[in-house]
């Protein structure tokens, strides 16, 4: 294997202007650059990331933290990460952490090890106080998605409550007056909370009582369990359901029991996943932006780790994508 005395070598250079050229302490006239560079391909040189490390203190490397990978909006999310770090020479490492916040805190500590240079984290649980002790004096991080209460790390969002609004707005335009809502996550995180805050909210701007609440987290499996209940009660005309792989749950579930959707009752997503368009009925959702998302995500990162000041809070617009799944209801 070369090493940088090769290098060197080849380069007609002394290895300590080789070292501090690749660790950007020294700059170079363009052609003693080519000739590093020529040397290095010519040699298939690798440098020693462990020796690197200890040079300038940078692994070069950051951790994405997310609840789960089998959701979509978590896989595109850091699809988005992963090509923003790779144009940016760091690498990524995946966690997930299955919701559970003993995980979580071992994330946070290999960052404070600095086993990473940095860390985009999305919590699955309301904090009870450990994850907020974990991040005390961190800087280096970026909260995505739901909430830590007290963080003072920089923190994105989507406006949830403005897209459950949209949702509302659209089914009573379309003249439905009994709308349910199919919500998701555990009890208390943000997202949830403000989902259906707006749905509330957004009732009560056209005088309607909302209809009845079913809470449960984001998988199509609390789709199956919420359409059970729903056929035990009485239907509404339509639904609001906070995420899109539930929406697809319930569709799932009605199929067999004869409900048609959208003649027989309508339902409008959150998140607007790769496959909501491509089922039948395609879906009506609230569009998350996921890949601007994970761009803005990786930018906040960069720049908290070389000291620049970052919006404590920042939130990212939503939009309703109409499709099949919405329609008037039966007269």
């Amino acid at each position: 294997m070369a090493t940088i005395k090769d290098v060197a070598k080849a380069a007609g250079l002394s290895p300590a202007a080789v070292s501090r050229h690749l660790n950007g302490r020294i700059s170079l006239p363009a052609e003693t650059r080519a000739r590093i560079d020529k040397a290095i391909k010519d040699l298939d040189y690798r440098p020693n990331l462990m020796a690197k490390r200890l040079s300038t203190g940078r692994t070069e490397a950051l951790s994405l933290v997310t609840p789960h990978i089998n959701n979509p909006f978590f896989t595109e999310f850091a699809a988005s990460v992963e090509a923003q770090a790779a144009q940016a020479g760091y690498s990524v490492y995946f966690s997930s952490t299955q919701g559970d916040p003993e995980r979580e805190i071992a994330a946070i500590r290999r960052l404070r090890d600095r086993h990473v240079d940095g860390m985009i984290f999305l919590p699955s649980q309301p904090d009870d106080g450990a994850l907020l002790k974990a991040l005390d004096g961190l800087d280096n991080i970026v909260i995505v998605d739901e909430d830590i209460d007290g963080a003072t790390q920089p923190r994105i969002f989507v406006e949830n409550e403005t897209g459950t609004r949209l949702a509302v707005n659209h089914l009573v335009a379309l003249g439905h007056r009994k709308i349910a809502m199919v919500g998701g996550g555990p009890n208390g995180v943000l997202s949830a909370v403000e989902r259906a805050r707006g749905w509330r909210n957004a009732l009560a701007d056209h005088g309607l009582t909302p209809f009845a609440y079913y809470g449960g987290d984001y998988s199509r499996e609390h789709g199956h369990a919420a359409a059970a209940q729903l056929l035990e009660d009485e239907l509404p005309t339509a639904l609001v359901v906070g995420a899109d792989e539930i929406a697809i749950g319930l569709i799932e579930a009605f199929r067999p029991a004869g409900i048609r959707v959208p003649q027989d009752i309508s339902i409008v997503g959150f998140d607007d996943a790769r496959y909501s368009a491509l089922i039948g009925p395609a879906l009506t959702t609230v569009r998350q932006p996921v890949p601007e998302l994970g761009q803005l995500a990786f930018n906040h990162l960069l720049k908290a780790m070389t000291g620049e000041t970052v919006a404590h809070e920042t939130r990212v617009p939503v939009e309703l994508i109409v499709r099949e799944s919405s329609a008037p209801p039966r007269t």
